[in-house]
């Protein structure tokens, strides 16, 4: 197997991945990424029969779990409850339950609470040149997943700092700092969920808290641990990759000079699609082995981890013809950014109808849109979406 040498932290590399995804998928697809320690998969035939692969898995092995350091006993709290690291049947239970509230019936309802942030938030954008990921790409997620919860949003600051220290966790080049920020984050999180749970069962509304409070299958419901592990599951999850994902797609279109038809109602779909390709917001999904299997001829030893590259995939010429060229026109090919078998994406319904409307709303209130410098991606690989979006309307 050949090895990769290439760090997650080099600037030139989060800026473009996409350079050393296109060497890759023209030599060997499968490689020991050197700084990572671990298999690389980039090809899109692969990475999609990996993620469907039952004798690979999230959940750590029983033989490599280590005590937890004191100074993360609160973040791990939360992630013991996490359905993204659990596994058959613990997984199955949490999830069957947790779609038994979060229904496309409710994700559906949610379009109006979108329209009426989107009208907020557009109507507060300045005449001159600003930053479009705070002033929008930023703040409609966080507030529609409030709505969702049935929380304040005028706590959606709060929810938002939380969000960002915890999901650092998982970016490239964490430090003690970072681990104490995130469990920091992680018990203000869980206690003030925790509270507004105990709130819903005495005064039920028509939100997700009370659903999940209510959701019940062959005798079974979910713990208060379960349910602020899956309520703060939904929002790091579910609020960062919109965020990035909106971000990129109006880099994508502004770039690319793509028409405001691309943005039609039997046009828009496709267009969010062709962005999940082309620039999705998570490049990296790593699994356990469960067993000794072989991957396109490479041995992967049990208990080994692989990276299964979803940002590779995407632009994969095997599965997409021109894969570097943005094209909200061509027939959707399918990718991965919603990852794929047991994990695939819970938040995914409400992700495309916020991502939709988003852009269409946005392009609507500000059709000649124009970038004011040049965008730039946060450092914090695997995640990838833009630190700075400046535009004018």
């Amino acid at each position: 197997m050949k090895t990769l040498h290439q760090s997650p932290l080099d600037p030139a590399f989060v800026q473009d991945p996409y350079a050393l995804y296109a060497r890759v998928l023209a030599d060997d697809p499968v490689q020991y990424w050197h700084d990572y320690g671990m298999m690389a998969v980039f090809d899109a035939a692969t990475v999609q029969a990996l993620l469907r692969d039952r004798r690979l898995g999230r959940a750590v092995p029983d033989d490599q779990k280590h005590p937890v350091p004191e100074h993360l006993r609160g973040f791990d709290a939360v992630e013991h409850h996490s359905m993204l690291d659990m596994e058959p049947p613990t997984h199955t239970r949490l999830r069957g339950l947790v779609l038994r509230a979060f229904t496309s019936r409710r994700v559906k309802a949610l379009a109006p609470d979108i329209h009426e942030i989107c009208d907020d938030l557009l109507a507060a954008f300045p005449e001159g040149p600003f930053d479009l990921i705070p002033a929008f790409c930023t703040a409609l997620p966080v507030r529609v997943i409030a709505r969702l919860l049935g929380v304040p949003e005028e706590m959606s600051d709060s929810l938002l700092r939380w969000s960002n220290a915890m999901v650092a966790m998982y970016q490239a080049g964490k430090t003690r700092d970072t681990e104490i920020a995130a469990n920091t984050a992680a018990l203000a999180f869980a206690d003030f969920l925790g509270g507004y749970i105990e709130k819903r069962r005495s005064d039920p509304r028509d939100d997700l808290i009370t659903h999940l409070i209510a959701a019940e299958e062959d005798g079974e419901t979910l713990t208060r641990d379960e349910m602020i592990g899956t309520c703060i599951l939904l929002l790091n999850a579910g609020h960062e990759a919109t965020v990035q994902t909106l971000g990129n797609a109006v880099k994508a279109l502004l770039e690319h000079d793509i028409p405001h038809t691309a943005l039609a109602p039997d046009a828009i779909a496709d267009t969010v699609e062709e962005v999940l390709r082309f620039d999705p917001p998570l490049h990296m999904f790593t699994r356990y082995a469960y067993e000794d299997i072989e991957v396109r001829g490479h041995p992967l030893k049990k208990g080994a981890q692989v990276a299964l590259m979803l940002g590779a995939a995407g632009r994969d010429p095997a599965q997409t013809e021109g894969p570097n060229r943005f094209e909200p026109f061509r027939t959707p090919t399918a990718h991965a950014a919603f990852g794929g078998g047991l994990h695939f994406c819970v938040g995914a319904p409400l992700a495309r109808l916020e991502l939709q409307m988003g852009l269409q709303r946005l392009f609507a209130h500000v059709p000649h849109l124009k970038f004011t410098g040049k965008p730039f991606y946060s450092n914090s690989y695997h995640f990838h979406g833009l630190r700075h979006l400046h535009v004018t309307p």
